[in-house]
């Protein structure tokens, strides 16, 4: 059951992150992606500043600053000048 959460947190966080950064999401399996590896992403910096969060909305806010954090430095590469 636990796999089932974090897809569906995964997939909440990529459309948020999505929402936040680019005022509009990626289509399912980009969120999905996204949203996974920003929640790894989240976890180690949060571990870096001694934070713990827990439970669904702990997680969900987690991988939504992962998220977001890696949408941020996607962007720095992908943008033309």
């Amino acid at each position: 059951m636990s796999f089932i959460w974090f897809i569906i947190i995964g997939i909440l966080a990529g459309f948020v992150a999505g929402k936040l950064m680019r005022g509009g999401g990626f289509g399912l399996i980009v969120n999905l992606v996204v949203g996974i590896i920003g929640g790894v992403l989240g976890g180690w910096l949060f571990g870096l500043f001694g934070l713990h969060a827990g439970g669904i909305i702990g997680s969900l806010v987690t991988s939504v600053v992962g998220a977001i954090v890696l949408l941020w430095i996607v962007s720095l590469f992908s943008r033309k000048q």
